[in-house]
């Protein structure tokens, strides 16, 4: 007989076809603000950007040369919020850039106070493609769980057009554990939003790090991060050059990375 706990769905196979509640455009506005203010505490807890930003962003920064970085798909803001507040407390050189095309999203992050680096647009990546814009660091967060086949590919495509430096697209990795501790972590807690039963669709809509493999043009690379989280990687030639040989020259392959090749 089938192992499946009662009452957990089928993680075997990738729900592409099911609904986020946020993504109604007439779902309640009001459980929709709550949700975008909730994803601050939650993104706080999951979503491993404090570590990715003291590995992977903070090393390149400079206190005399602004470095630039692109947010996709921001949403209410939290996360690039977070990474200009960061880099500022650091002494640091950081113009962050969110974009995402959602008007909703828009209107609730450009009506938080202003932060001194943190511009937001609604807007899609390829726009940004056609202005020949170029940022040292391209990031995302959940977003990949919403794209289909092409339009993943599209992101890519855009990400390696747009970066100069990294890309860093993190998401959640489809799993038991992931479904089954979100939604116990969540249990009592968002009654007005829609973070628990969204997240619970979000994993289940979630790759699998094989999945993101078998479909990733060459250069990219997928790690995982704790807990449950996938990270597509990528580097323009010139970039994983150097980087490879002052890896190579260290003599400690991804010491202290906190993440592994998945």
């Amino acid at each position: 007989m089938g192992s499946r706990s009662p009452g957990l769905p089928s993680l075997r196979v990738r729900a592409s076809d099911a609904v986020e509640l946020m993504d109604d455009p007439a779902c309640d506005p009001e459980r929709l603000a709550r949700t975008y203010a909730d994803f601050r505490i939650v993104n706080a807890f999951v979503s491993g950007w404090r570590g990715m930003y003291r590995r992977d962003i903070r090393p390149a920064l400079s206190r005399s040369r602004p470095r630039t970085l692109l947010d996709i798909g921001s949403g209410g803001g939290d996360v690039a919020r977070a990474l200009a507040r960061w880099a500022a407390r650091d002494g640091l050189l950081l113009q962050v850039t969110a974009i995402d095309p959602d008007a909703r999203a828009h209107a609730y992050a450009t009506g938080l106070p202003p932060l001194p680096g943190l511009t937001f647009r609604r807007a899609l990546s390829s726009e940004l493609v056609a202005e020949g814009a170029r940022f040292d660091f391209v990031v995302s967060n959940h977003v990949l769980h919403h794209l289909g086949a092409a339009e993943l590919g599209g992101l890519l495509v855009d990400s390696e057009r747009l970066c100069a430096g990294r890309v860093l697209h993190s998401d959640i990795e489809r799993s038991r554990p992931a479904y089954l501790g979100f939604g116990l972590a969540t249990w009592p807690f968002f009654r007005g939003s829609f973070i628990r039963a969204d997240g619970l669709t979000s994993i289940r809509r979630s790759f699998t790090a094989a999945e993101l493999r078998a479909v990733l043009p060459g250069g990219w690379k997928v790690t995982r991060e704790v807990p449950s989280r996938l990270v597509l990687r990528w580097e323009p030639p010139a970039v994983a050059a150097v980087a490879s040989a002052a890896v190579a020259s260290a003599g400690a392959p991804g010491s202290g990375s906190g993440s592994t090749d998945a």
